[in-house]
C-alpha cells in the first residue's frame, strides 16, 4: 500500500512538473522585426500579430502561434537560380505572340505576405496558386502584343499589363498576397535559325523605313522649292501688275493732257502726234515738211541741222585779202 501510494505520488508529481513545464515555455512568445504571426486558438485565427518583441497567449494546446515572414519574396518564372547554377524551364518560357511568332520569356515576381490568415488557411499551396497565375497573365499579355513589342521597345509595356493582370487575379483568388512588382528577364527567339530570320526582317525593315524618310525628305523639300518659285512668280506678278497699272495712270495722265491741248489747238497737236510718232516709229529717219508749191524744207525741231564749226584763218590770208 506504501509503495502503491508512493508511485501515484510520484506520477502526479511528474505530470505536474510537465504541465508546469509545457505552460511555462508555451505561454509566451517573441517576434522578430521581419516577421509576423497569428494566435490560433483550438485551431481558429484570433489575431495577427505584426509587433515585434516578447508577447503571451494561453499555453498549448489551447493557443499556438503561426510565424510568417514580412519580407519580400521573390517567385521566378521560366527559370531557378541557385548561386552560381541556374536551371532553365523552356517548356514555361515557350510562347505564342499575337502576330503567330514564337518565343522564351521568363520573369520575376516581387511579392509578399499581406494577410497572414488568408495565407495560411484560404489555400493549400498560396504559391502554386501565385505561379500558376503569373503564367497565364504573361501568356495572355504575351499572346496579345507583336514580336516587335516584345523584343525591344515594348518590354516596359509588357510588364506593366502583366502586374495589372496578375493583381487582378490575386486579388480575386483572396489567398493574402500581394504583388509588388514584374521584371521580365529575358525574351528572345527559340533557336539561331529563326533568330536570324528575325534579324533579317527587321534589318529590311530598317532599311524600308530609311528609304521612306529619304524620300518624303526628297518630297518636302522639292514641295518647298515649288512653293518658293510660286512665291516668287506670285510676287513678279503683283509687281508687274502694279507697274502696268502706274503705267496706264500715266498714260491716261499723258492723253488727258494732249487731248486738252487738242481742244484748244487741234491741228497743231495733231501735226506733233504725227511727228511723235514717226520719231518712234522711224529713229534714225529724217524727216523733212513738203510745202504745197512742192519745195523742200529741213524740220528744224526734228533733226538739228549739222553744223560745222568754222576753221580759224591763218593771219597770212587775212592780210593779203
Amino acid at each position: 500500500m506504501v509503495s502503491l501510494k508512493r508511485i501515484y505520488t510520484l506520477t502526479g508529481l511528474v505530470f505536474l512538473i510537465i504541465i508546469l513545464g509545457i505552460t511555462a515555455f508555451t505561454t509566451w512568445y517573441t517576434v522578430d522585426e521581419s516577421d509576423q504571426a497569428v494566435i490560433l486558438t483550438f485551431g481558429k485565427v484570433e489575431e495577427g500579430i505584426t509587433e515585434p518583441g516578447l508577447h503571451f497567449k494561453l499555453p498549448w494546446p489551447i493557443q499556438s502561434v503561426e510565424k510568417l515572414s514580412k519580407e519580400t519574396f521573390s517567385l521566378q518564372f521560366g527559370y531557378e537560380d541557385k548561386g552560381k547554377k541556374s536551371k532553365d524551364f523552356p517548356e514555361e518560357t515557350k510562347m505564342i505572340t499575337g502576330d503567330e511568332n514564337i518565343v522564351m520569356a521568363d520573369l520575376v515576381v516581387q511579392w509578399k505576405i499581406t494577410n497572414p490568415e488568408k495565407y495560411l488557411y484560404n489555400s493549400s499551396n498560396p504559391k502554386e496558386i501565385l505561379h500558376d497565375a503569373t503564367s497565364a497573365s504573361l501568356r495572355s499579355i504575351i499572346g496579345s502584343s507583336n514580336i516587335d513589342d516584345a523584343l525591344t521597345s515594348g518590354k516596359a509595356d509588357i510588364e506593366s499589363d502583366v502586374r495589372e493582370l496578375l493583381t487582378s487575379l490575386i486579388q480575386k483568388y483572396d489567398i493574402g498576397i500581394s504583388v509588388l512588382a514584374v521584371k521580365l528577364q529575358d525574351v528572345e527567339l527559340p533557336n539561331d535559325e529563326v533568330r536570324k530570320a528575325f534579324t533579317d526582317v527587321t534589318d529590311a525593315r530598317e532599311t524600308a523605313n530609311t528609304k521612306k524618310n529619304e524620300a518624303q525628305k526628297y518630297r518636302n523639300q522639292k514641295l518647298n522649292e515649288a512653293k518658293g518659285e510660286k512665291d516668287a512668280l506670285i510676287s513678279r506678278a503683283e509687281g508687274e501688275k502694279a507697274a502696268r497699272l502706274e503705267r496706264a495712270r500715266g498714260d491716261v495722265a499723258v492723253f488727258n493732257k494732249l487731248y486738252a491741248e487738242y481742244k484748244n489747238n487741234p491741228d497743231i497737236t495733231r501735226e506733233r502726234l504725227v511727228i511723235e510718232t514717226l520719231e518712234q516709229v522711224l529713229p534714225n529717219a529724217e524727216i523733212y515738211i513738203m510745202n504745197d508749191d512742192g519745195n523742200t524744207m529741213k524740220y528744224f525741231p526734228i533733226r538739228p541741222l549739222e553744223k560745222e564749226e568754222p576753221k580759224p584763218k591763218a593771219e597770212g590770208s587775212e592780210n593779203n585779202e
